[in-house]
């Protein structure tokens, strides 16, 4: 890995989602999340304040970038209940089959290279009654901004970390096999409509 994509894009991505509108957001999302928690894509920590301590049994904090993780340790540490870290991609999630009450994602979905590989580890280490709680930006409605979209995909993906911004988040929550049972997608305030159409939502395995 290069200078910029170690030391440079992990804080400017990270100033990015720690936004305050973002943040608004995580705020209405993660208190969802309770029992044995896996979250995919850690990062720096910006869902960690949103979480209901009262609700947490165990957190697994999966990061794969030790330049994510040393930004993300603060946070972490702060945390009241048992953290662990794991340090695999979301390809390749190191639990047992249905060993987690839920798992959250947020803003994450759109860099995993191989996502629906890491979709199906999701739901295969899921609890039968337990929840799906994910936060994306992602593909807009609207044909002027998808067109855009979709032309600035690659150059966007090569500042940000891989990033896309045209995946289909509702699309592939769907096609992962779980069952959508609350579901919100609007445009971020604050936001380019080309990074700004966010998809919020819980589904059961």
């Amino acid at each position: 890995m290069g200078f910029y994509a170690t030391h440079i894009e992990p804080k400017l991505v990270s100033c990015i989602c720690g936004l305050p509108n973002i943040s608004a957001e995580r705020e209405k999302i993660v208190p969802e999340a309770s029992g044995r928690v896996l979250e995919i894509g850690f990062g720096s920590g910006h869902n960690a304040p949103y979480y209901n301590a009262s609700r947490i049994t165990h957190l697994y904090a999966l990061e794969p970038s030790q330049s994510w993780r040393r930004l993300g340790e603060k946070r972490l540490s702060e945390l009241t209940f048992p953290v662990e870290w794991l340090d695999l991609p979301g390809e390749q999630i190191p639990l047992e089959d249905e060993s987690v009450d839920t798992v959250l994602v947020t803003f994450s979905l759109c860099t995993i290279p191989g996502v629906e590989e890491a979709l199906a580890g999701m739901r295969r280490v899921l609890k039968p009654d337990g929840k799906f709680v994910f936060l994306e930006h992602g593909a807009a409605p609207d044909v002027n901004v998808a067109t855009w979209q979709n032309r600035l995909n690659g150059l966007w993906g090569a500042m940000a970390g891989g990033c896309h911004l045209n995946r289909n988040t509702e699309e592939m929550v769907n096609q992962a096999g779980f069952t959508i049972d609350k579901l919100e997608s609007k445009y971020a305030d604050w936001m380019p409509k080309i990074a700004g159409y966010v998809t919020a939502g819980v589904a059961s395995r």
